[in-house]
């Protein structure tokens, strides 16, 4: 059994990501004030800025508000899920300087196909992570289209290559067949030249003679 490649998480960011995940667990869902009350509102939080608004004022038996004391443990801040942390790179020339034990890539938006296409292979050269490297589903599905297409044609090649066998064959059993149906023909004895030569001879000396 070959055991399948797994990314090797730093040490250090995988105990950040599991507190961060228990301070997670404990942090309060932040809702839109009355979001429950009128189906209109999204749940998605909205700073309250009413003067006599309960919320805002931090008042007993209304939900909570976001304040900076929420806040995720320091270890864990600006880190990626996967456990690097994000370093935004222009151009190849910017990956000398990312660390592949504790960085990934992000190639920045404004970056061209050609510039792109030059950072991704340094980057496999020097085995680095790439966050934003993800494959479209039209390309996955241009692939496997392509990939099928050549499929079919080996087939076809194929199928086609031993029918032209299977024909070959049939044409040399039919032939042998033919050979052994039809009977081998006497063959004459040729007339030797010397002797038509030396009848013609005899019959110009006997012309000669009379």
């Amino acid at each position: 059994m070959t055991a399948e490649k797994t990314e090797k998480k730093p040490s250090m960011s995988r105990n950040a990501l599991k507190l961060r995940a228990l301070k997670r667990n404990k942090k309060p869902a932040f809702v839109r004030i009355e979001s429950w009350k009128y189906a209109r509102f999204s749940l998605s939080w909205r700073r309250p800025r009413g003067l006599d608004n309960k919320t805002r004022r931090k008042i007993k038996g209304w939900p909570p508000s976001v304040s900076v004391g929420y806040k995720g443990p320091k270890i864990a801040r600006g880190l990626h899920p996967s456990g690097y942390r994000e370093v935004i790179v222009y151009n190849a020339a910017d990956l000398s300087a990312v660390d592949p034990n504790t960085q990934a890539v992000r190639i920045a938006h404004r970056v061209g196909k050609r510039n792109r296409a030059s950072i991704i292979a340094e980057a496999k050269k020097l085995n680095l992570k790439i966050l934003n490297i993800k494959v479209s589903a039209k390309a996955k599905k241009k692939e496997g289209e392509e990939e099928e297409a050549e499929g079919e044609t080996a087939e076809e090649t194929e199928e086609a290559a031993t029918k032209e066998g299977e024909k070959e064959e049939a044409a040399s059993e039919s032939e042998k067949q033919r050979e052994e149906e039809t009977p081998k023909k006497a063959k004459k004895p040729k007339k030797s030249k010397r002797k038509q030569e030396t009848k013609e001879d005899r019959e110009e000396e006997g012309e000669k003679e009379q």
